[in-house]
């Protein structure tokens, strides 16, 4: 039997309707996945977070949910527990005697929406920089005077065949800004060396207030360097040395050395600063990420959450090269130990 016209265009409505309606219940399913922390990971909830909680560990969570991105506080000594966040969201983070630095950037932002937020102990901002590029490494001089950071200004990655960078550093108390760290002139195996092809990322601070480490790329090499913020001045000391974080007792540096050539690959080192030896830690994943001392004898760093391309875990391992990684704490970035 052959379906009048009118017949032919209600079943034609009832099935767009019911496809519609079908489309809103996954549309609504999804935003309450989303809503929710990952299965089993660490409940979370909105709260206070200051920089200055004595045995916290501060952290931007990574998690899907309402909280992503947002930096987040839980006791140092109970990295799982329920987590506090705040309401300062970031993409890099790093903080230190009560002063953080928060990179802010947003997908397809121009590059003047790029934004270098210096907060105080309670995350208000104190000072707004723009950005040059996409956030990439952030740290605080341990007194809490400067605050350095990395930005791409071409590429995304440090495995790319081609990248820039741009690194600055900021004195917090008399608002003076290196813009560039590639404007510093460098002494290399005893000798002035200039080049068009300088790049700095991954600044670390001593806590004398003018002595920096930092990673200096040229001519298809990275170089370990010491620098002096007063001198504006770099001297190389190693090869192979990316990412450097100096301990706090600052005797050694941990870096992520290649260990492929041509390869994204990098597995995280410790030299003694004395001595220029160095050794290879327990974790044999490639680690892309500035490590953080949580104590002399700690390291954190972030991996990519298995099953999660847009998502990282906080792992740690022991500085001396021995025992096995361990996982600190799931769907979380940019670590830094309070107090």
């Amino acid at each position: 039997m052959t379906l009048s016209l009118s017949r032919r265009l209600l079943v034609l409505a009832v099935a767009v309707l019911l496809l519609g309606g079908l489309a809103a219940a996954l549309v609504v399913r999804a935003a309450d996945r989303a809503d929710r922390p990952r299965a089993g990971g660490p409940e979370i909830a909105a709260g206070g977070v200051t920089l200055t909680r004595q045995g916290g560990l501060a952290f931007l969570n990574s998690g899907q949910g309402p909280h992503r991105g947002a930096l987040a506080s839980v006791p140092a000594d109970a990295p799982q527990s329920a987590r506090t966040a705040s309401d300062l969201d970031c993409q890099r983070f790093y903080a230190a005697a009560g002063t953080g630095v928060c990179l802010r950037s947003s997908p397809g932002a121009l590059a003047q929406d790029n934004k270098a937020l210096i907060v105080d102990a309670d995350l208000r901002t104190v000072r707004s920089l723009p950005l040059a590029g996409t956030p990439s490494r952030a740290r605080v001089s341990p007194s809490g005077r400067f605050a350095a950071w990395t930005v791409f200004v071409s590429g995304e990655s440090y495995g790319s065949a081609f990248f820039s960078t741009r690194t600055a550093i900021l004195d917090t108390r008399t608002g003076k800004l290196e813009s560039s760290l590639e404007e510093f002139a460098v002494s290399m195996d005893g000798r002035d060396y200039r080049a068009q092809d300088v790049n700095f990322w991954g600044v670390t601070f001593s806590k004398d207030d003018d002595t920096f480490y930092a990673t200096l790329a040229t001519a298809g090499q990275t170089h370990l360097v010491r620098g002096s913020i007063s001198r504006r001045t770099v001297t190389t000391l190693a090869r192979n040395v990316e990412c450097p974080s100096l301990s706090p007792d600052e005797t050694r540096i941990a870096y992520k050395k290649r260990v492929r050539a041509g390869a994204s690959l990098w597995r995280e080192h410790v030299m003694d600063l004395g001595t220029l030896r160095e050794h290879a830690l327990a974790e044999k994943r490639s680690v892309d990420d500035q490590a953080a001392w949580l104590d002399d004898r700690t390291l954190a760093y972030a991996l990519p959450t298995d099953g999660a391309a847009d998502s990282t875990d906080l792992w740690t391992v022991p500085a001396d090269g021995t025992g096995a990684p361990r996982l600190l704490t799931p769907g979380a970035s940019s670590p830094s130990r309070l107090g």
